[in-house]
C-alpha cells in the first residue's frame, strides 16, 4: 500500500527515544523526510544516523553509529521542549532544510512516577509547559502552512492513562488528558483545511520508558522486576509487550493520504489492554 509520503516533510518529538524513534522509521520508509527532536543531543543524533544509513529499517541495540551523523533523510535537533523559545528557531531550520512542515508528531516524555495530590504548583507548571504548553505552541507555529497547503497532520502520542488512569502515574494521567480535548477541538476547526489531528495511545511497548516503570513498581512493592512484567504481561489479551515498530506503523499510516477521512479519533495500540470500550 502506498501511504503517499514520498517528499513529505515529518516533524517527530521524542524520537530518540523508543516511540519516537520507530515513528521516524516508519515515516522514513514511506519516502518522508524526517526532522527529529529530542532533549538528548546523542540520542536523537543516533535515530538519525540510522535513519540516513538504512532508509528507516530497525536496527538491533547494539548497532554502533561511525563517525558524524550525517543530514540526509534525517535532520537532528537537540530540543528542549520546556524552552518554548526554541519552537521558531528549529522550524525554521527545518523549513530551511527540508521545506514546510507537513507532518507533526507531538511525542513528549513523560514525567517521574508520583502520585497526583501533594506536588508542588511549580512541579505541575514545569511539566504543563513541556508535556502540553509546547504540544499547543508547535502545532500553533506549524499551523499557518498546513493551511496555505490545503494539507497536513497533528499527531499527537499520549498514554492509556488518559483512557484509564494508571496508579502512581498522577501528573502524567492529568496533564495528557488536556491534549485529548484540545486535540478533538482543533480537529473540527481544521477539517476543511485538509489537516487531520489525532490522539494515538500505546499500551505497554516494549521501550526503555516501560523498563523503567516495571523496575519502579519492583522497587515500590519489594518485588523482582520479572514478576512485575510478567503480570503485567499476563494482563494484556495478546500475551506480550508490543513492538516499538508496530507502533510506529499505526502512526505512519494515520500521517498517510489514505487516513484523509480519520480525524477527531482516539487510536488505541495496546493489544487490547485498556479494559473500558
Amino acid at each position: 500500500m502506498d501511504l503517499g509520503l514520498q517528499g513529505k516533510t515529518a516533524l517527530v518529538l521524542g524520537a530518540g527515544g523508543g516511540l519516537g524513534g520507530a515513528i521516524a522509521r516508519a515515516l522514513a520508509r514511506e519516502g518522508a523526510q524526517v526532522a527529529l527532536g529530542d532533549l538528548s543531543t546523542e540520542a536523537v543524533e543516533r535515530t538519525a544516523a540510522e535513519i540516513n544509513e538504512t532508509g528507516g529499517r530497525a536496527l538491533p541495540l547494539t548497532w554502533d553509529v561511525a563517525g558524524p551523523p550525517r543530514h540526509g533523510r534525517a535532520l537532528p535537533l537537540t530540543w528542549d521542549l520546556g524552552d518554548l523559545s526554541q519552537i521558531d528557531g528549529n522550524v525554521s531550520r527545518i523549513e530551511e532544510i527540508f521545506g514546510p512542515v507537513d507532518i507533526l508528531v507531538n511525542n513528549t516524555g513523560g514525567p517521574p512516577p508520583t502520585p497526583v495530590s501533594g506536588q508542588s504548583a511549580e512541579v505541575w507548571a514545569k511539566y504543563f509547559q513541556s508535556m502540553v504548553l509546547s504540544v499547543i505552541s508547535l502545532t500553533d507555529r506549524v499551523l499557518p502552512g498546513m493551511k496555505a497547503r490545503g494539507w497536513g497532520r497533528v499527531i499527537t502520542s499520549t498514554s492509556s492513562g488518559v483512557v484509564a488512569p494508571i496508579p502512581n502515574l498522577g501528573l502524567s494521567n492529568a496533564l495528557r488528558v488536556s491534549l485529548v480535548g484540545w486535540s478533538k477541538t482543533l480537529a473540527r476547526e481544521v477539517g476543511r483545511d485538509g489537516i487531520t489531528s489525532n490522539i494515538v495511545l500505546p499500551g505497554r511497548i516494549a521501550t526503555p520508558r516501560i523498563t523503567f516503570l516495571d523496575e519502579q513498581k519492583a522497587r515500590r512493592e519489594g518485588r523482582p522486576v520479572e514478576e512485575v512484567a510478567a503480570e503485567s504481561i499476563a494482563s494484556i489479551p495478546v500475551g506480550r509487550y508490543g513492538n516499538p515498530e508496530e507502533y510506529g506503523d499505526v502512526v505512519a499510516f494515520l500521517a498517510s493520504t489514505r487516513a484523509a477521512y480519520l480525524t477527531g479519533s482516539v487510536i488505541r495500540v495496546d493489544g487490547g489492554l485498556i479494559p473500558s470500550l
